[in-house]
């Protein structure tokens, strides 16, 4: 890398590519993610969307925000240069979430043909990335995968700036609409619908520590409220609604603090969990299931989409309120698209989730947005504190293991995803013959079995799959006996000790401590 002017020598862009995402590091002596190749990125996707809306490029115009990361300034500034040295109009949002820079493209008058959000999500502070946005959503893994290819060769410092850079925050527009849906859901327009309520929020230090100032304005008592600044080195827990000591912390402060509820997001807020108000975390099965019991209890007979990982008594929760619950792959893509073509199809499916805590809404045109989700939950919380219920009141049925246990198996094999397959298919075929293994009938990704364990009947449960994204086998296990994930993990290990391509190695220190 020629270190004077940012630019970047021998980078392999395609190695940048994360799901649908672009994803680096982004600061220090392992930079990926530098500055020329987000100047790059800007001018491909500058040139991508006017060919997509079938525009000149300097008649295309290209929003751009940023979470809280200390790499995000410069990262925007320099994607913004690009866009504009290929023509196109920029507007610099600043300070946004993930999806404000969707919302925006279809909220008038801001309206850009194109959106980019730098973010790195959940990862660790010197991380950073790009999402990129177009009025039918984000952008497909081939697409993020040709805008690489064409960002490769580019030369934008070859290109005198012929397009306009202006700042124009959106972040008071989407807390308009936000602030809208609580007064819908309400049915009022007073000025202050939510007096009464007691809502702490924890921003993590990522950009949604505005959402605590938009609940005040509407009337929510926000005491005990914590780390809203921004503040890219995270430096009280990690913002993420699956990180156990950030749903500790946020637990901790509700019952301290006597609060109505808890909300918590990631940095981009794409993402997002609660707290109950006797400090009871509602995340990954539990989430699913809260936000599925609203909506069945509206509507019965319609079908949830969510992720492989889910537990076993997450369908027969949904079963119970009246709805379907349909299995499929991991990737908060790939959820969201599952369901979309299922209601192509006629199948009414009004939500795609993850347990990650990625969630869309058909309602709010299938945008993973945690923090349109929380003012859903906001709105139901309000209702059911006026009947003396609270939220975890919808899922005290919930069925749920007694044991659980992840680990992530590492590949070894330079080919990892022909080597990571072959694994899964060894435990394919062994469990067509072996006794007490059942392929689940909704088998969509890797290998999903089902075990009897201790006389009873398909009382325990394991996943081996091909991670989205990196040279490793997840492994998620749940059984509803004690003892039983053991069990199940030995099963397994005898299967593929002699797979030279795995490294067992965190499966047999995970048996050795049962």
């Amino acid at each position: 890398m020629d270190e004077v002017k940012g630019i970047d020598t021998h980078m392999d862009y395609s190695k940048l590519i994360s799901g649908s995402d672009v994803r680096g590091v982004a600061m220090g002596p392992q930079t990926e993610l530098t500055e020329d190749a987000a100047r790059k990125l800007g001018m491909a996707f500058a040139y991508m969307t006017a060919e997509r809306t079938g525009k000149p490029v300097s008649q295309t115009v290209i929003a751009l925000g940023r979470d809280s990361r200390l790499t995000g300034p410069a990262l925007l500034e320099a994607a913004a240069e690009g866009a504009s040295r290929a023509g196109a109009a920029v507007m610099n949002f600043g300070l946004c979430t993930t999806p404000a820079m969707y919302m925006a493209i279809i909220t008038p008058p801001f309206e850009p043909d194109g959106s980019i959000m730098i973010t790195a999500s959940h990862l660790p502070p010197e991380r950073n990335g790009l999402k990129f946005f177009l009025r039918e959503g984000g952008l497909e893994p081939e697409d993020v995968k040709k805008l690489l290819q064409d960002a490769q060769n580019l030369s934008p410092l070859d290109h005198a700036i012929s397009g306009s850079i202006m700042e124009k925050p959106f972040l008071r527009a989407y807390m308009d609409l936000l602030a809208a849906r609580i007064r819908k859901g309400l049915n009022t327009e007073t000025p202050k619908p939510l007096l009464g309520l007691h809502v702490v929020v924890d921003a993590g230090n990522g950009a949604g520590g505005f959402y605590a100032g938009l609940l005040e304005e509407l009337g929510a008592w926000v005491e005990g409220s914590q780390f809203l600044e921004p503040d890219g080195r995270f430096p009280n827990h990690m913002p993420n609604p699956e990180n156990p000591e950030a749903m500790r912390s946020l637990s901790e402060t509700v019952k301290r603090e006597r609060a109505d509820l808890g909300v918590i997001f990631d940095a981009d807020c794409d993402r997002a969990a609660i707290v109950d108000s006797d400090g009871r975390e509602i995340n990954r099965n539990r989430l699913i299931a809260l936000v599925s019991a609203m909506l069945l209890d509206e509507k019965p007979m319609q079908t949830i989409v969510t992720d492989s990982v889910t537990s076993s008594g997450l369908p027969k929760f949904i079963n119970a309120w009246g709805g379907e619950h349909y299995r499929y792959k991991r990737g908060y893509r790939n959820v969201i698209n599952e369901a979309k073509r299922l209601n192509q199809e006629g199948i009414d499916c009004p939500l795609a989730i993850e347990t990650s805590g990625h969630a869309a809404l058909r309602e709010n045109h299938f945008l993973d947005d945690g923090m349109y989700l929380v003012t859903v939950l906001i709105v139901k919380a309000m209702k059911l504190k006026q009947q003396g219920l609270t939220l975890g009141s919808l899922i005290a049925d919930l069925e749920e293991p007694v044991e659980s246990r992840e680990i992530r198996l590492k590949i070894v094999e330079e080919d990892f995803r022909t080597a990571g397959q072959n694994a899964i298919a060894m435990v394919m075929d062994y469990a067509m013959v072996a006794e007490n293994w059942h392929i689940a009938r909704d088998n969509r990704e890797g290998v999903r079995i089902s075990f009897d364990l201790r006389g009873g009947t398909d009382n325990g449960w394991f996943l081996l799959r091909l991670s989205v994204h990196d040279p490793v086998l997840p492994l998620n296990a749940e059984s509803d006996v004690e003892g039983g994930v053991l069990e199940m993990m030995k099963a397994l290990y005898s299967v593929l000790k002699n797979e030279k391509g795995i490294d067992l190695t965190p499966l047999e220190e995970a048996i050795g401590e049962g």
